[in-house]
């Protein structure tokens, strides 16, 4: 995540979108979908997260990426 979020301009989090797949993952189909649309593909390692909490995590990796937990 950290190599994607370094490929581009960002300067603002609100500008960046997220699609959070399934406790399972996306199917084949679906993750090709999300690549022809443009969206970069990353993962959180080998750790399985309910939906909910691997929002929170991203958001919070991409906060502390972008300097926006220094207070």
């Amino acid at each position: 995540m950290k190599e994607i979020l370094k490929c581009y301009t960002i300067k603002k989090i609100k500008d960046i979108a997220l699609l959070i797949g399934p406790e399972g993952g996306f199917s084949p189909c679906e993750a090709d979908r999300c690549i022809e649309s443009g969206f970069d593909v990353a993962g959180l390692g080998k750790r399985i997260l309910r939906t909910e909490t691997a929002a929170i995590s991203v958001i919070s990796i991409i906060m502390y990426e972008m300097g926006e937990l220094d207070g």
